[in-house]
């Protein structure tokens, strides 16, 4: 293969990654949309199976597909981002953008979760997730990738044997174990609560892996042999989820019951940790999205160019679909005759008041008409972004 067929792979993106990152997205809203616009959805644990059904369950399940393969892909990213650039200038990159996206994450994303103009609520979800992990990342490129995928390994299957860890609430030991393990919400003033919903340890492994993942799309890996190995890797993933899950020994702090049904026995089954993601939440969410690039792998459907219009621009589309489904859910509020006076966005409320919201095949098709609306926004943004040359577009 000559230089300039190597240059052209290496700076043309992959169809399949766009896509699966397409269809996570469009799954991430109907998560969103359910806890916006549900009845109760805001207050209630759609996996709590005293009080779940077992649709209600799965709505909740199908999009915890979401965040860890939104995470991976950022790593794979990175990978193909410096198939044509030096270490040093892939390592400058991927600390200013996660920088950015640690800003990005308090600033923009959080008035996006609360509409609260006084910020007396501040969380740090998958946006700052991916940021503090770019900037890990940055200092780790330099090392062999076998090294790097033996990290990402140890602390995938090795992090829940941190799980008993834990200090005094309210000690600095305390806050520096929320960020790096163990999910917090803390009420740091009478009127202000911090968040941290996604301790960085596990998902930095999950992006170490998605980084060491890109290796498989290099442009010597011949597409046969790319496909093989995905299929491998999804099967192999779901086994060792089957299998440790079945044991009920180790892999997530929720062991599975015995419940009151069939049914409900089977959502304890796979009912399993995301906050931070256990060792089998990581197996059983990456599984289905290496299996879907086998399928997809050299192949192009008339369904996937829908699906690539929302993954080749995430970021975007993350922002702006928390705006319009919060909005959507502030207008159906004032509708229904709720005044603006009674709209509390301070405290956690977000503006959505217990015991008002709709029935979950509503849900749906809000989730469906959200989705359908920014097609042609994120199309558009997709065409204009895909125009400009200089580097700050790639941090947008």
């Amino acid at each position: 293969m000559t230089q300039s067929q190597v240059l052209s792979l290496t700076t043309s993106r992959i169809s399949s990654l766009d896509v699966l990152r397409g269809i996570v997205m469009v799954i991430m809203a109907l998560d969103h949309t359910r806890e916006y616009l549900l009845l109760n959805g805001f207050y209630t644990d759609p996996t709590n199976l005293t009080t779940t059904t077992p649709i209600l369950f799965f709505t909740r399940w199908i999009t915890h597909l979401c965040a860890p393969t939104f995470v991976f892909l950022a790593g794979t990213s990175a990978y193909l981002y410096g198939l044509k650039k030096t270490k040093k200038q892939l390592s400058l990159f991927l600390l200013t953008r996660g920088l950015w996206l640690i800003i990005l994450e308090i600033t923009i994303v959080n008035f996006g979760l609360w509409f609260d103009i006084t910020f007396s609520t501040i969380v740090l979800q998958v946006i700052w997730a991916i940021g503090i992990s770019m900037i890990i990342l940055s200092g780790l490129v330099f090392l062999p990738v076998i090294w790097i995928l033996a990290l990402a390994i140890l602390i995938v299957v090795g992090h829940n044997l941190l799980d008993p860890i834990s200090f005094p609430s309210g000690t600095p030991a305390s806050f520096l174990w929320s960020l790096l393990h163990q999910l917090s919400f803390t009420p740091l003033t009478p009127h202000f609560n911090f968040g941290i919903l996604y301790p960085f340890l596990s998902w930095l492994g999950i992006l170490l892996i998605g980084y060491c993942f890109g290796m498989l799309y290099r442009p010597q890996v011949l597409s046969a042999t790319r496909k093989k190995i995905l299929l491998q890797l999804g099967i192999g993933a779901i086994v060792s989820f089957m299998l440790l899950r079945f044991l009920n020994v180790y892999g997530d702090p929720t062991p599975w019951k015995i419940q009151k049904d069939t049914v409900f026995t089977i959502l304890s089954f796979f009912n399993v940790t995301k906050y931070p993601p256990s060792l089998l939440y990581t197996l059983i969410t990456l599984a289905p999205g290496i299996l879907l690039l086998s399928v997809l792998e050299g192949k192009e459907f008339r369904w996937t160019y829908f699906f690539k219009v929302y993954g080749k621009v995430p970021l975007f589309y993350y922002v702006i679909h928390f705006y319009l489904i919060h909005s959507l859910s502030v207008v159906c509020l004032l509708v229904q005759g709720i005044s603006w006076q009674e709209i509390n966005f301070q405290k956690n409320m977000a503006g959505i008041p217990p015991n008002v919201g709709f029935s979950l095949s509503i849900i749906y098709l809000f989730w469906i008409g959200v989705v359908l609306v920014l097609y042609p926004v994120c199309r558009c943004y997709g065409q204009f972004k895909s125009r400009q040359t200089t580097v700050l577009w790639s941090y947008l």
